[in-house]
């Protein structure tokens, strides 16, 4: 996975960002002419200083104290407008942005390949996407509160000092640049930390919620200190990281506060001594000083934010990668939709390969339009490898995968997947009601054709014994329900979908003999006038195949029907033997 830059998650929130240029414009706009007003106070508060050293208090109240102070508050009641109304468009901006930028992540995120998610911490990445937003959140903060405000005062300052003292204006800019270049080395030098940081804290997300997700089975096999102590060295790495992330970012801002008193003393020292020699007035030493104040405050404002600016950085860094890496499956350009006319499937010299291990070696295989195929051989023979590659979950590293003559890698996947319907082995439901998870299987069907595909799996029976029905959630990857349940609820969908092909993967096996004598009927009917793969389940299902094709080592070794394949008395005569006990002879 390429590796993000800084560059790489400015880039990723500026395209979100200038979708909305103007009101980020108006913010700035509005921020700057707000700080400006501010950064005018010193200055009259100069003119007052020096008119009530020169005037008698009478005088000096009546004809110059409340007209400056008239103008201080109009100053600073025009200032506050600004802010306000900076305010209420940001806090409309921002959260558009960030609603923006979240269901970009979300979109790209489920494009990933089939791989990518086996490879990934579900948790992990819920919490990079989720840390993402945020990141621009606080770093759009630290631009509008800090960043900008801090650049109008360096600029009034600056402008100020050299129209009134050019020498003072020259010490102060080298000092600026002095400061600058040391922030920007020491954030540098803090953000690769910080970076670290960033990565732990995602590993102690996908801890946390590896071991939630699997909580019974630690109960199970009673591993709780077991668990106590991995998560607890996660969380301990962390926190040693925080603590090298903040004790970094403490040396830079004593650092900091040192230049900042230098050069008060340093620019109080001329100023005091210029007033001596009378070259400066008493409102020239409050102009510097109240300048310096507000300086000061802004500067030591931006210090703060950029270690949040690096923090965002670092947080926003790992889903950044994500968005950058190239999806591992892809619409080819121009692809059309599938077209299912007739449901052939041709595996034409197939080679696949996971992790550098060959799988499927010059595969092929022809299925004829509506026959029904079971798929035999024992583990790691390629089986499930073969649906996976007809459902382009994976691209194939050399042949062809044709459904009536066409190539699958030239279609669009959605259309592709939309023409199999697939029953797994282990079905995996929303935390959603009963009702959204069977329509999942045809998102637009009514009410009445999901209860009639209920019925027809025989989940209406156990649906209407709940207290609420089809509209009982299920709780977290289908907990609620039993092994058996998810199998019909996955049948439903499958009945629903009305797919033109089927593959049944172990489809019955979470089903108890009862259960699955319910649904017997539903299956058949359900493969009716379909094109249907079966991986090797119960025997009874396997027996009513047209053919049965064995795998080994990723090439059909053997091909035929029940009688025909024990006839033979390879392969598939010792796998029935063993299932079937040896009642196969």
């Amino acid at each position: 996975m390429k590796q993000a830059t800084a560059k790489d998650v400015l880039r990723v929130f500026w395209q979100h960002t200038r979708k909305y240029k103007g009101r980020a414009f108006l913010i700035v706009s509005l921020t700057g002419i707000a700080m400006a007003l501010e950064a005018l106070q010193p200055w009259y508060l100069k003119q007052l200083f020096d008119l009530l050293e020169t005037q008698s208090p009478t005088v000096a109240v009546i004809g110059i104290f409340i007209p400056t102070i008239l103008t201080l508050f109009a100053l600073k009641a025009t200032a506050w407008i600004f802010w306000r109304v900076m305010t209420v468009i940001n806090n409309r901006f921002k959260p558009t942005v960030m609603q923006d930028l979240e269901t970009t992540a979300f979109a790209y995120l489920l494009g990933h390949s089939y791989q990518f998610f086996t490879d990934s911490f579900a948790g992990s990445i819920v919490r990079k996407v989720s840390r993402l937003t945020h990141a621009y959140e606080r770093l759009a903060d630290e631009i509008t509160f800090k960043f900008t405000p801090a650049v109008v005062v360096l600029l009034g300052t600056t402008i100020g000092l050299s129209t009134q003292f050019p020498l003072l204006a020259l010490v102060f800019v080298v000092w600026t640049a002095i400061y600058f270049i040391f922030i920007y080395r020491a954030s540098k030098w803090a953000v690769v930390i910080d970076i670290e940081r960033a990565r732990l804290n995602s590993l102690t997300g996908a801890a946390l919620a590896d071991a939630v997700s699997n909580a019974v089975t630690i109960k199970l096999f009673p591993s709780f200190d077991y668990e106590m102590e991995r998560f607890t060295e996660a969380v301990s790495k962390f926190a040693r990281a925080q603590t090298r992330s903040w004790n970094r970012h403490e040396i830079i801002f004593a650092a900091q506060a040192a230049f900042m008193i230098a050069i008060e003393i340093i620019l109080m020292t001329i100023g005091v001594m210029s007033w001596i020699d009378g070259t400066l007035t008493l409102g020239d030493i409050v102009f510097i000083q109240t300048s310096l104040t507000l300086v000061f405050g802004k500067l030591w404002e931006v210090s703060r934010s950029f270690r949040h600016v690096f923090d965002s950085m670092a947080d926003g860094k790992e889903m950044v990668e994500i968005m950058l890496l190239p999806h591992g499956v892809r619409d080819r350009k121009g692809a059309k939709k599938l077209s299912v006319r007739r449901g052939q499937i041709d595996f034409r010299r197939v080679e696949f390969a996971f992790n550098r291990r060959p799988v499927l070696e010059k595969f092929s295989l022809s299925i004829r339009a509506q026959e029904k195929v079971a798929l035999i051989g024992p583990s790691g023979a390629g089986k499930s490898t073969i649906t996976k590659l007809l459902f382009r979950f994976f691209d194939v590293k050399r042949g062809l995968i044709v459904i009536d003559g066409q190539d699958i890698a030239k279609v669009t996947q959605d259309s592709l997947r939309e023409a199999i319907s697939l029953v797994p082995q282990e079905p995996i439901l929303f935390h959603r009601t009963l009702m959204e998870n069977i329509r999942y299987g045809r998102r637009e069907a009514t009410d009445e054709e999901v209860i009639e595909a209920a019925r027809r799996a025989h989940c209406d029976e156990f649906i209407s014994g709940l207290s609420h029905g089809y509209d009982t959630f299920v709780g977290e990857r289908g907990v609620k329900l039993s092994g058996g349940e998810r199998q019909r609820v996955a049948i439903a969908r499958a009945i629903l979908k009305n797919a033109p092909i089927l593959v049944l993967d172990e489809a019955t096996s979470s089903l108890d003999s009862e259960s699955e004598s319910l649904i017997q009927d539903a299956l058949h009917e359900l493969m009716r006038d379909k094109t249907v793969i079966v991986i090797a389940h119960r025997l009874s299902t396997i027996m009513e195949m047209d053919r049965i094709i064995v795998i080994e080592a990723g090439r059909v070794t053997s091909t035929g029907t029940h009688q025909e394949l024990l006839k033979e008395k390879g392969t598939y005569f010792k796998l029935w033997n063993i299932q079937a006990g040896g009642f196969g002879e």
